[in-house]
């Protein structure tokens, strides 16, 4: 049983195969990961990091670019889970339109789906990170998706490192291809990546955007019920 929702470093197949059930601690973040991803994206796209340090330095806002709003603006959303659901509230609560990438289009909501990554990257300007990780996504996020976010684009990872390509992201927030982005994972990590720690354009987290009191009480809670059910011959709360 994984403790958080992520499992593909569990060889799921092979496991199925010999009998053994396996499950997840899915639903036990949701709320505190898209907590973290409009932190993420509001500090990218305020600007935040740097106007506390620039303010620090003595620096007052008449000597600033003024930072846009996220309201009122086109969130494209890569995954359409149950995390990525909780990220479409948030941003509705931002008077924000909302599109996304799944696997299929979903049919218990209304926002406007995007078979293409590269399409709804060129729709948005801002994308959310929220699909799994894993052979199937593994650099979806590239420079061709960089490109159409374009110039006052941000994007924010909080999925996992290997969805975005980190070469071609450092590459396009150099060049002003994009104008931010926020990231909890990377592909790196632990060690934060070198090619994005010298750029004041990126903010950047540990990997605990699903990290709080509550989430990882949730997640143990979760993981003993899962365990319980299993010995008394029941099936899982939440099996793969």
């Amino acid at each position: 049983c994984a403790l958080g929702a992520g499992y593909e470093n569990i060889a799921v197949a092979h496991a199925k195969a010999r009998g053994i059930v396996v499950a997840n601690g899915a639903g036990t973040n949701d709320d505190c990961v898209a907590d973290h991803a409009f932190g993420l994206l509001i500090a990218s796209v305020r600007g935040i990091p740097k106007l506390d340090g620039l303010t620090r330095q003595g620096v007052w806002r008449t000597a600033l670019p003024l930072p846009p709003n996220v309201s009122h603006k086109r969130l494209g959303i890569i995954g359409l889970g149950t995390i990525g659901k909780k990220i479409a509230q948030r941003a509705l609560g931002f008077e924000m339109e909302v599109g996304y990438h799944n696997r299929s289009a979903r049919s218990d909501v209304a926002y406007r789906y995007f078979a293409d990554v590269t399409a709804l990257a060129g729709w948005a300007d801002f994308l959310i990170v929220a699909t799994p990780g894993g052979a199937g996504t593994r650099h979806l996020i590239n420079a061709a998706v960089l490109e159409a976010l374009g110039p006052s684009g941000h994007v924010v990872n909080i999925a996992r490192g290997s969805v975005i390509d980190t070469a071609a992201l450092a590459q396009a927030l150099r060049d002003g291809t994009i104008a931010g982005a926020g990231l909890d994972v990377y592909e790196s990590e632990p060690a934060p990546p070198a090619e994005l720690t010298g750029l004041d354009t990126v903010v950047l987290t540990p990997h605990v955007a699903g990290w709080s009191p509550e989430a990882v009480q949730a997640s143990v809670d979760r993981f003993l019920e899962n365990a319980r059910r299993h010995l008394a011959g029941e099936a899982p709360v939440s099996p793969i």
